[in-house]
């Protein structure tokens, strides 16, 4: 027997115009109770307009919008049981740390002793507990947004959208910030929509990417999925690098950058010899690239496999397994 699945979200059709530019066109998603889903597109790819219908900022023009169960087209923002975080926290200045994630619970009456409670919990969740008297000039990027997070999650949303609220940190905190959120996924299992254009982010922290251009949807699955089986060109191209090459024999393939080896004898088959062109040393990677028949070709190294003669005077002779080309 089938086991049943329980959405938190069913989008059937919806479709949004603004003026004559088709922002959104006949979208359905089903999203399931705890998963994490990751809207990654581009900029003007639509994932940020489909947030916003969700959430109730934008209205739609077809189509329909169930949040566990229940249609919330007609539904204002208040009454759609959503949490939000946003790239710019969005937090009260003249409120404590304390009291902006308290916000939620007294806008809906809760008594104090309960508001008391749940706060803890949600600021212990965070690892804000010994913050909670201060304001949020007095915390750093990463604090803030922590703030903001349990704010969002302290009124037990149905789903927590995330509108790329990682995209004003610096590159190691923000790296810092995704352990943090996908730890706290874990935890309280919560439903959480995600938009972000960052790939690798999109790869750590999501159960399922829905990777979005032009208002469509263009592909749907986990990570690892999206990343070796791409449906085309462009999902190949936007999740990471890809070479696409024409062989001497006309058979065009598409591989990644670390799919390539470096090989000591050139063979036959499976054999790509490149002039190479640049060296870029990246730390733990180096990435070569190359130039074969015309085309550029890029490959990835840890940096202690790569010979110390190699440079770029020198020819190079990579080889790849079938079993790592992909089929688009």
């Amino acid at each position: 027997m089938t086991e049943k699945i329980n959405y938190s979200l069913v989008i059937k059709n919806i479709e949004k115009k603004f003026d004559n530019v088709i922002a959104l066109n006949k979208i359905s998603l089903d999203v399931s109770e705890g998963e994490f889903c990751t809207l990654l597109g581009a900029s003007g790819s639509g994932k940020t307009t489909l947030l916003r219908v969700i959430a109730g900022f934008d209205s739609i023009d077809n189509g329909s919008i169930q949040i566990n169960g229940k249609n919330v087209e007609t539904l204002s923002i208040a009454n759609r049981n959503i949490g939000m975080v946003f790239q710019n926290y969005a937090l009260f200045p003249h409120m404590s740390v304390r009291e902006n994630v308290a916000f939620g619970l007294k806008m809906r009456k809760l008594n104090k002793s309960a508001i008391e409670k749940k706060t803890n919990e949600a600021l212990s969740l965070v690892n804000l507990i010994n913050e909670a008297e201060r304001f949020p000039n007095q915390l750093s990027g990463g604090q803030q947004q922590r703030v903001a997070l349990a704010r969002a999650i302290i009124i037990k949303p149905s789903i927590l959208l995330m509108d790329e609220p990682l995209g004003a940190l610096d590159k190691n905190l923000r790296k810092e910030m995704q352990v943090q959120i996908k730890e706290l996924h874990k935890n309280i299992n919560v439903t959480i929509i995600y938009v972000t254009h960052d790939q690798e982010e999109a790869l750590y922290l999501s159960d399922r990417i829905v990777l979005l251009d032009k208002g469509s949807i263009i592909q749907s699955g986990n990570s690892r999925d999206l990343y070796q089986k791409p449906k085309n060109k462009m999902v190949a191209s936007f999740l990471g690098e890809c070479n696409f090459i024409t062989l001497e024999n006309h058979q065009k393939i598409v591989l990644r950058p670390e799919s390539l080896k470096i090989s000591n004898k050139k063979t036959n088959d499976n054999n790509i010899e490149i002039q190479i062109k640049n060296i870029v040393f990246l730390g733990s990677y180096t990435k070569l690239i190359g130039s074969y028949n015309n085309q550029e070709i890029t490959a990835m190294f840890h940096s202690n496999e790569l010979q110390k003669n190699i440079d770029k005077k020198n020819k190079l002779n990579l080889t790849y397994d079938d079993n790592d080309l992909i089929d688009i």
